[in-house]
């Protein structure tokens, strides 16, 4: 039985959702991040890498 590692990406808000616009704060949400400096591991797929990179500006981005 072949498994295949799937791809995974640690996200952590190192910058604050306050006064941001609307569809940022919906990446966010939607990636899993809701506080500052809690990580979250999500699988590295191209919907979710189109989100990371529209709010890089406020992510670190590790790879797992």
């Amino acid at each position: 039985m072949a498994t295949s590692k799937v791809k995974q990406v640690k996200l952590t808000v190192v910058r604050s959702m306050n006064g941001r616009l609307k569809a940022h704060k919906s990446c966010a949400r939607g990636l899993g991040l809701r506080k500052m400096h809690n990580p979250v591991v999500v699988n590295d797929t191209p919907e979710n890498r189109g989100m990371i990179n529209k709010i890089s500006y406020m992510l670190k981005v590790e790879e797992v």
